[in-house]
């Protein structure tokens, strides 16, 4: 087994601890390969601040479980190399759908996992939860429990529809899983079309938020599917071959207003992969006799840091917090 503390990694308690109080939330960036951890580790730290690197199922196995440990060791070092004190990093491993993967990350070398039981019944949901719970809180590793069902796809999660999360039901929920954090359905959504073509786009349900607060109080609430979408990246991969129609995701002023609540995680997936592939497809249409990986991952990279920084400064509040 390989323990977290060994990669120089951090659970989410004090994170989560001060993040509520300072009234900003901490990004929970997605990460598949070498270049999009290392922008990750750049923008964070050149930010100066916290950040959470979530892997997938299918993300660990794409990266291999065994190659990933000395990633996230290398993450750790490579922060620690541009900024000191270097800035608290967590590995997370996100939607989770069973026992063993939980299991698994936990004796790998993670240090917060999330147990994705939302498709479940009510009390199959409550009982898996808290297996896992117990499990990985005998290693001091948190954990992400969710509550009502997000639309949208990302890998082997999917819904066709939003199911609201149900104020009613998470005070019974914390209680009996012990939970450390809590995801909540107020209107994200997985993926890059968020919202159907021609339907005007929905607020948030910050009625909901509010709610979930009061029965809460302090307790860290996480928003997973909180990619905006942003038009410039949709734009620019249409314009060299793409076809993203009807492209569209949350609006970042409803995002900074959730991270001065009780939201103190939010997911980041689609906007790294669109601000990516947006690079590489232009770059790749302007010079075609380019095959060296380094000249349309490297700006693809430097992109994603120059997206992940304007994150951190303007829409989450996590600068500086580290």
């Amino acid at each position: 087994m390989v323990h977290y503390k060994e990669l120089g990694l951090v659970n989410t308690k004090d994170l989560f601890r001060k993040a509520m109080e300072g009234g900003y939330a901490i990004p929970a960036y997605n990460f598949n390969n070498l270049e999009q951890l290392q922008a990750i580790i750049m923008a964070c730290s050149e930010t100066r601040s916290p950040v959470i690197l979530q892997i997938s199922k299918g993300a660990r196995k794409y990266a291999n479980q065994t190659m990933l440990v000395h990633m996230a060791r290398g993450a750790v070092e490579m922060a620690a190399s541009i900024s000191k004190p270097a800035i608290p990093v967590v590995l997370h491993l996100d939607h989770g759908d069973s026992y063993d993967l939980c299991v698994s990350c936990v004796e790998t070398g993670f240090s917060s996992v999330m147990i994705d039981g939302s498709h479940l019944p009510y009390e199959e949901n409550v009982a898996l939860t808290r297996k896992v719970v117990d499990f990985a809180h005998r290693h001091d590793v948190s954990v992400e429990g969710e509550l009502g069902v997000l639309a949208g796809i990302e890998e082997h999660v999917k819904a066709a529809e939003s199911l609201y999360t149900k104020p009613e039901e998470v005070v019974d929920f914390v209680s009996r899983t012990g939970v450390d954090s809590l995801a909540i359905s107020i209107g994200t959504s997985h993926g890059a079309y968020k919202f159907p073509p021609g339907v005007e786009q929905p607020p948030l349900r910050f009625d909901i938020l509010a709610a979930v607060e009061k029965k809460l109080p302090g307790f860290p609430i996480v928003l997973h599917g909180a990619s905006s979408v942003i038009p410039e990246y949709v734009e620019m991969i249409n314009a060299h071959g793409g076809s993203l129609k009807g492209a569209r995701g949350v609006p970042e002023d409803q995002l900074r207003r959730a991270a001065t609540s009780a939201v103190c995680k939010v997911n980041i997936d689609s906007d790294g992969r669109l601000a990516m592939t947006a690079v590489i497809r232009r770059k790749l249409a302007e010079d075609p006799k380019n095959f060296d990986p380094r000249n349309y991952l490297g700006p693809a990279r430097d992109e994603l840091v120059k997206l992940m920084k304007h994150k951190n400064e303007k829409v989450l509040g996590s600068a500086g917090k580290a």
